[in-house]
């Protein structure tokens, strides 16, 4: 590899996921095009089950295998892209079970920042512990779930969201940060985990259950630099209608970004968008690709030196948007492939000579 390329990890699920991926390559390729950059596209040869694919597998025991079957190779996928000093990859939505298992093993967080009235929201969603991670065993009529909190990932994850918070409002420190979990459920672990951490870091800490969390937004919206860090059974049901009350978005325009805290692949970051597989559109060329456009342009900026892509991106997304073009789930007619048309046409190439973009 030359040491001006720079390489992108695309892993690639069911359903809809081919579809998205074309999407992602035809949309990255057309920026770095633009910006006379090099990228190279390093694509998982396993494609990945949805939900709705391993259902027509067969019964419990052929799902369970294959779902640790997929953890475990994308796990080495991930491992092997970070070994490399690749720090960046794009998913397609892929099932749950699996992902959650990559997700505890390397010690992922999501992150997703929100703007409303001059207040902005980061929320750092804990995806490496709680009740969506760890593992089943099943007996008789009965599924046994064992799942597992953790002191040195519960450090890692506030030491994160603090500087993360350093990075998104420089000249505003973070004076107070709000946890949303069910500790209660805990036996005050998680209580003492946080407040070492706050007396540590010196920055006071909230720790409330979810409903504490939600009727304190109903009360006040957002004000100022707000920080939650959550636990995935409120963050994941949440996120929808944050983005619905303060960021003025739809889950199916959204890409999120997803950070490995891991030692092992320490800074490697995962692009997705925040809907699902679709499985039931899969074929049809309907399937909404503004979120995959959007996590391209991340993507490209962030980690492939395409300065100004992501401004670019929105503005063109705004033309295409006044120009009525859009999918059947936002109201249209059009075809994925005559948005992104659309898409690209409203972002000419300026350089008459560029790089390749590879797969």
């Amino acid at each position: 590899m030359d040491s001006g390329t720079t390489v992108v990890g695309l892993a690639v699920g069911r359903g809809t996921g081919q579809e998205v991926a074309a999407v992602f390559e035809q949309v990255l390729g057309h920026l770095a095009r633009l910006h006379a950059r090099e990228v190279r596209i390093e694509r998982s040869p396993r494609t990945y089950h949805s939900y709705a694919s391993l259902l027509r597998e067969g019964g419990i025991e052929r799902i369970r295998d294959l779902s640790r079957e997929d953890a475990a190779h994308y796990e080495r996928f991930c491992r092997d892209l970070a070994a490399r000093g690749d720090g960046v990859v794009f998913r397609t939505a892929i099932n749950a079970q699996s992902l959650y298992l990559v997700r505890q093993r390397l010690c992922a967080v999501k992150v997703d920042t929100l703007t409303w009235r001059g207040a902005s929201l980061l929320l750092v969603r804990d995806e490496a512990q709680g009740f969506y991670t760890g593992e089943n065993q099943h007996a008789p009529g009965v599924l046994h779930r064992t799942t597992t909190f953790r002191h040195e990932t519960t450090d890692a994850i506030i030491a994160f969201a603090l500087r993360r918070a350093g990075q998104e409002w420089p000249d505003t420190p973070v004076e107070r940060l709000t946890m949303a979990y069910k500790f209660h459920l805990l036996d005050g672990a998680l209580d003492r985990w946080v407040a070492e951490a706050s007396a540590r870091h010196g920055v006071a800490i909230d720790l409330f259950q979810p409903d504490t969390v939600n009727r304190n937004l109903i009360a006040h919206g957002l004000s100022g630099r707000t920080v939650v860090i959550a636990g995935n059974e409120w963050a994941d049901i949440m996120h929808v209608v944050l983005l619905d009350r303060f960021g003025a978005e739809r889950q199916e325009n959204r890409c999120t970004e997803n950070v490995h805290l891991h030692p092992d692949v320490a800074g490697l970051v995962e692009y997705q968008t925040v809907h699902g597989s679709a499985d039931d559109i899969e074929g049809t060329d309907t399937v909404n690709p503004i979120a995959t456009i959007r996590a391209a342009a991340a993507i490209a900026e962030r980690h492939a030196g395409c300065a100004g892509a992501v401004g670019a991106v929105e503005r063109a997304l705004d033309e295409v948007t006044a120009q009525g073009v859009a999918t059947p789930d936002l109201g249209g007619h059009h075809t994925t492939g005559e948005v992104v048309a659309a898409l690209l046409a409203a972002l000419p190439l300026r350089t008459a000579t560029a790089p390749r973009v590879g797969a």
